[in-house]
């Protein structure tokens, strides 16, 4: 079951795979909202690891604010 907070996680995610680009600041606000409830569900594990990918293959850019 997709939750309120994954629903938008994920909206956060897709946009910076979007813009090809995340700044430092919506990063952090993407880790703080997966650990929000103190738990890092299967779909949050998902989001993130295609994001850290998309980072360490330079699909997407992570720049300062």
């Amino acid at each position: 079951m997709l939750t309120k907070s994954g629903r938008k996680l994920e909206e956060v995610i897709k946009r910076a795979i979007d813009d090809h680009i995340i700044k430092n600041s919506e990063y952090e606000e993407i880790i703080e909202m997966i650990h929000a409830d103190g738990v890092v569900d299967a779909h949050e594990r998902v989001l993130m690891q295609e994001l850290n990918d998309l980072i360490a293959d330079k699909t997407v850019k992570r720049v300062a604010d």
